[in-house]
């Protein structure tokens, strides 16, 4: 093993120098945090009158099984996850190859499009609201189409379709934006020859423009799955942290803040909670990763 001079020990341990304010931030602020729930998943916990800690083992895992509000929690994210996800998806591509195409005022449109984006969560979920009133926006639109109305806020049946309404239309735009990117990054020639051919715009879009797109479908989507999981501001504001009515907006995330911070003894079991939902989002994006084909044709 070739011995380092003392000029390359002393490079490195200014290297290391260096690298030290970004290791101690890392370790007290990331790691650390991560190590103790890890050792709160397997306890319970009492931290009135100062914490203790009772060894519990794998309890706090095993409960989940157990309990009704969890599975009724992870029904609710899952639904919430394979309706959302796709959605979003597919109207961010379709709004991105429309503005593509050549549309009068694109720069406009674009901006109006992401504007959505740059509004706060909590302060779109309660504008949202108040659209989603008996008596609001929405449901005075409904009434003059003749169509039916809802309580979209206190009827269990349409409250979580609320939010996945609110949110697909928040979140569509900034997926556009990688889209539209990507979009302007594939040769014209593709297009050109299949227009030789006697391609039409509906089958330049599915037969150049979706294949040609599969890496960033890939992104976009597990950035999809990684959000819609972690669901809590919408479904806390809009249930005042109930997860109501009736249940029918509690989400997993929501679920672990009622017990982490809502009902004593339960923070262990919050943070086992916590890990097994980041298991089941990182199984869901490598099975995303495995199923997808992220080779583009350019």
């Amino acid at each position: 093993m070739k011995m380092l001079s003392k000029k390359d020990r002393r490079e490195a341990g200014q290297g290391y120098l260096f690298l030290l304010p970004a290791l101690l931030v890392l370790g007290v602020f990331v790691i650390a945090p991560i190590l103790y729930a890890v050792f709160l998943s397997f306890h319970k916990v009492e931290l009135i009158g100062g914490a203790t800690y009772e060894f519990r083992g794998l309890d706090n895992f095993m409960k989940v099984t157990f309990d009704d509000r969890a599975i009724i929690a992870l029904k609710n994210t899952a639904i919430y996850v394979a309706i959302v996800v796709p959605t979003q998806t597919f109207l961010a591509l379709v709004l991105a190859a429309s503005l593509n195409a050549g549309l009068k005022g694109q720069k406009f449109f674009r901006i109006v499009y992401f504007l959505p984006t740059l509004t706060s969560s909590a302060v779109l979920t309660l504008i949202f609201m108040w659209m989603y009133n008996q008596n609001g926006l929405i449901n005075y639109v409904l009434k003059f189409l003749n169509l039916p109305t809802y309580n979209w806020i206190g009827d269990p049946d349409v409250a979580l379709i609320a939010i996945m309404i609110m949110n697909i239309w928040a979140t569509a735009p900034f997926f556009m934006v990688i889209y539209l990117a990507a979009l302007q990054d594939i040769p014209d020639s593709h297009y050109e020859a299949a227009e030789l051919d006697g391609a039409g715009p509906i089958q330049k879009f599915w037969h150049i423009t979706v294949p040609n797109l599969r890496p960033v479908t890939s992104f976009v989507v597990i950035m999809g799955l990684i959000g819609t999981f972690q669901l809590f501001d919408q479904s806390y504001i809009f249930s005042g942290g109930s997860g109501g009515p009736n249940n029918s907006t509690l989400t997993v995330v929501l679920l672990i803040y009622q017990y982490a911070f809502k009902t004593l003894g339960t923070m262990g079991y919050a943070t086992a909670i916590a890990f097994m939902l980041a298991i089941i989002i990182l199984v869901a994006t490598l099975l995303q990763r495995k199923f997808s084909k992220e080779e583009s044709l350019y």
